[in-house]
């Protein structure tokens, strides 16, 4: 044994080979993994295609289904705070658009039927329960003509439209025949309009419709395919917007009052108004001028009803004929003002159509004095209405639908967007290919019909929208009042929007989207207002059932995380596409089924 123990010196020599084995397998490690990183090897390529094979990103405990059981929570992610329910009376709750608040309001040029959101003390910090009984809405386009009655169970428009006939209740459900406000139906009007306007080409894309009711004109206007926003108050008829959600069709509440739409100038291709019953010529033709300022060059103005043809429905109207021919020409001599040529009319309908150029206006009615004098025609959140035209610089002509999707939009041509270049927007628009390629993986629901409708918080320049673009759904592109005023290039490029400050609540009702996206939209709210606000209101507008896409810093997410832990959505914390160790990640959510009684919740 003793032949065999080392000495002082054979001992060293081992230890010193050891150090040198030990630096030598370091650095070749190092070198194999910078030689990896350079792509020149086929590390990456192996760990890609491996990736690509197994699907990581795949949630199989998440499901997006209708009537799903969301049973457990993740146990590393704890919430000290649970949000409970509303009591049912709120399960119509419209925070900004409460009656009870609005008959505190003047009447006068309908300030009581504007936006009036709640004082920091009188919010909601609840959750909003849905109606019992309330179902998965129907699929596109039978969603079109019918919806459950127990996801609107209010008959008051059965009643009170009943000489209208927008809207049948026929067993457990709502039918809408399209109203004899379109004697011969909704597609029978369009067809009309049709043989002035061109729907067929791709030039029209974008539709305002005021004063919508329950939305039929924009419904059977998609089979054209021409987004409408269409916008109505709530009043009396307190569920006309909600019906139009319902259905599948872009709307929010609004109403043409004293302060300016929240759209960004020049969007419409079009506006439209059938028996809207706005004054368009009181204040001196004010809501014409704002119709002008959010209408592009070369739009079309379609009025139908009262007071045009007044001849054949003043007694009808109960009006004196002296009274109604006086609104026509007033309407009539504030369209020649704003440059409108009359294009069109037939018994109950009129078109007028913008010029293209305003430099080819005369001073009509003195149009040169009543120019407005604004810095920014796009600054418009809380603004009030002016009544002078909007100047509109002269602009590319825009590329027919489907094309203006992806081209370049004249606001970016022209450098009108600060900070948006055409190399930036192609980039946004690859970078924005690969995060949706992402979401579709994840949620392989996402392009079908199961979401119709579906909202971006924070749509950038809205290439989230472009790339989703199906005639299956429809995204609402919001537009934050604090971030970069991008409203404009969305309209451009055929997409519908419109402008919000998330620290109040959206005009909209409870449970109207299918999916909500927000991109970075928790990181521009910081220090502005407070984040279970921010989902508490995102919970309000989406149905049961629905899924949330949100990306985001990791630091902000995990908050977001813990905060939606305690309202009943089941969430997962994915990595970004290009890694772990990139900060910003992906949280997805499902919201469970649950819906409100007198006595209790229900869940599934």
């Amino acid at each position: 044994m003793r032949g065999l123990r080392m000495n002082p010196g054979d001992r060293r020599t081992r230890s010193t080979m050891s150090i040198v084995v030990v630096m030598g397998l370091c650095c070749f490690f190092y070198i194999l993994g910078a030689w990896q990183k350079s792509g020149t090897g086929r590390g990456d390529s192996i760990a890609l295609r491996v990736t690509k094979e197994t699907d990581c990103t795949i949630l199989p405990n998440l499901h997006f289904e209708t009537h799903l059981s969301l049973g457990g929570v993740n146990p590393l992610v704890m919430t000290n705070k649970v949000f409970e329910p509303c009591h049912i009376r709120y399960s119509n709750y419209t925070p900004c658009q409460d009656q009870n608040r609005a008959l505190t309001f003047p009447r006068e040029n309908m300030i009581y039927q504007e936006r009036h959101c709640p004082a920091e003390s009188e919010k909601l910090r609840c959750l909003i329960p849905a109606p019992k009984g309330y179902a998965t809405p129907f699929l596109w386009p039978k969603s079109r003509d019918y919806v459950p009655y127990a996801n609107v169970p209010c008959r008051n428009l059965t009643v009170e439209k009943i000489v209208h006939n927008w809207i049948q209740f026929e067993g457990d459900v709502f039918r809408f025949p399209g109203g004899t406000l379109f004697p011969n139906g909704a597609n029978a009007y369009i067809d009309e309009l049709a043989s002035v306007i061109p729907f067929a080409d791709g030039t029209i894309r974008t539709a305002l419709d005021t004063g919508c009711g329950v939305a039929s004109w924009g419904a059977y206007l998609m089979d054209r395919g021409v987004l409408t926003m269409s916008f109505a108050p709530r009043h009396s008829h307190e569920t006309q917007v909600q019906f139009a959600l319902e259905r599948g069709v872009p709307a929010v509440i609004g109403v043409l009052g004293s302060i300016k739409l929240p759209y960004a100038s020049g969007s419409f291709d079009m506006a439209h108004c059938s028996h809207c019953l706005i004054p368009w010529s009181s204040n001196d033709g004010m809501y014409m001028f704002e119709v002008d300022r959010v209408m592009r060059p070369g739009g079309y103005w379609v009025l139908s009803g009262p007071p045009i043809n007044w001849k054949a429905h003043y007694q009808t109207w109960k009006r004196s004929k002296e009274e109604s021919k006086a609104e026509q020409n007033a309407i009539e001599n504030i369209a020649d003002m704003l440059c409108w040529d009359k294009i069109y009319e037939k018994g109950d309908t009129v078109i007028w159509q913008k010029k293209a150029d305003s430099n080819e206006c005369p001073n009509k009615n003195g149009r040169a004095s009543k120019t407005c004098k604004i810095e920014d025609a796009d600054d418009v959140w809380y603004k009030k209405m002016e009544g002078c035209v909007t100047p509109f610089p002269e602009e590319s002509k825009l590329q027919k639908f489907p094309e203006r999707l992806f081209a370049i939009p004249p606001r970016i041509l022209q450098g009108r967007t600060s900070g948006v270049t055409e190399e930036i927007y192609e980039q946004d628009k690859n970078l924005w290919e690969k995060h949706v390629n992402t979401y579709k993986r994840v949620n392989k629901l996402i392009g079908t019909s199961r979401y119709r409708n579906i909202m971006d918080m924070n749509a950038g320049l809205g290439n989230f929208a472009a790339l989703l673009d199906s005639p299956t759904s429809w995204v609402m592109n919001v537009v934050p009042t604090i971030s970069e005023n991008t409203l404009g290039i969305i309209y451009e490029r055929g997409l519908i929007g419109i402008y919000h400050d998330w620290c109040e609540a959206f005009s909209t009702f409870p449970r109207t989207y299918d999916l909500i996206h927000a991109n970075g939209l928790f990181s521009l709210y910081q220090n502005k207002c407070d984040i279970e606000d921010i989902l508490l209101e995102m919970d309000r507008i989406l149905r049961p059932e629905g899924a949330v896409i949100l990306r985001d810093n990791v630091e902000v997410l995990n908050k977001v995380r813990g905060a939606v832990m305690g309202m009943r959505w089941k969430s997962k914390l994915l990595d970004h596409e290009d890694g772990p160790h990139i900060p910003e990640k992906i949280l997805v959510s499902v919201k469970k089924y649950w819906v409100g009684s007198d006595g209790e919740t229900i869940h599934r």
